[in-house]
């Protein structure tokens, strides 16, 4: 999507032969009917039909309502733009997924022969016990999508009560939420890193947890989240592929900023699979 004569040029310059079509904005046959649909969806929050017209030439408005009208079945932006430019037009144009009430973010992190998703990193800054545990719930259909059974442990600086204090109060009653939800996964918490990847820490420990060796963690905020994937994939020489949108109304995903080809490759894979999941 962009314009045409500089997409043929990477094309030939890069040796590319398939036939690709590429989508105009500015040149596309419905993009009035976008902004009619646009301006229908946005009407009680102060957009016009004139500033319709202007917005779905936004490459990330654009296409959002290309998904949301059917004309691609998935979409994947953010090599050049930063994290909410990409996440707030998809919320606005699609919503949340039914019965979720909220989005979040999600890293696959490969160690060695072993595979985590680390969440949430990139959307909720400040989660309540109420986004905890729909977090956890969101991750742990994604796992199952990934054919992982999802052993979900909610993460903070206290043992199971060590350290009485209100953030390690809040991932407890979120661990609480989940089970009176009906979870259908081995969950349990609050409970520290290194206690929820080490069964033998578990075992010695804290026998009653309903989980040893955790594959799913839910961080207690974002920057725990986000500080963690980071040093794991920079001193760790861990593989994180993500973010991966989870909880949207539609398959739109991010890349971030800067992205290598590896990584576009990889969120595209994520994207297609989401799709087809639809």
């Amino acid at each position: 999507m962009g314009r045409e004569r500089v997409i043929r040029g990477r094309l030939e310059a890069l040796g590319v032969v398939d036939e690709i079509v590429i989508v105009d904005p500015e040149k596309f046959e419905s993009l009035e009917l976008y902004a009619e649909v646009y301006s229908r969806l946005r009407q009680r929050n102060g957009v016009t039909i004139w500033q319709a017209r202007r917005r779905v030439l936004e490459p990330n408005v654009f296409t959002a309502m290309m998904v949301k009208m059917g004309d691609a079945d998935a979409s994947v932006s953010g090599l050049t733009f930063d994290y909410p430019d990409v996440i707030r037009p998809a919320l606005r144009i699609h919503h949340t997924q039914p019965g979720r009430r909220i989005a979040a973010g999600v890293y696959i992190m490969i160690i060695g022969k072993r595979t985590y998703l680390f969440t949430d990193a990139t959307v909720n800054i400040e989660p309540s016990a109420q986004d905890l545990a729909d977090i956890a719930f969101l991750a742990a259909d994604f796992a199952r999508q990934l054919q992982i059974e999802p052993r979900v442990a909610l993460l903070s600086f206290s043992n199971f009560g060590s350290t009485p204090h209100p953030l390690s109060e809040k991932v407890r009653q979120a661990v609480e939420l989940i089970r009176t939800k009906g979870a259908d996964f081995p969950v349990d918490g609050e409970m520290q890193a290194d206690t929820a990847v080490v069964s033998e820490l578990i075992d010695q420990r804290y026998p009653f947890s309903q989980v040893r060796d955790a594959n799913v963690l839910v961080f207690p905020s974002l920057e725990a989240a986000n500080i963690a994937y980071k040093l794991l994939a920079r001193l760790g020489n861990a593989q994180a592929i993500g973010p991966i949108l989870l909880g949207v109304g539609a398959p739109v995903h991010v890349l971030q900023t800067g992205d290598d080809v590896r990584n576009i490759v990889n969120i595209a894979a994520v994207a297609v699979m989401d799709a087809a999941s639809r």
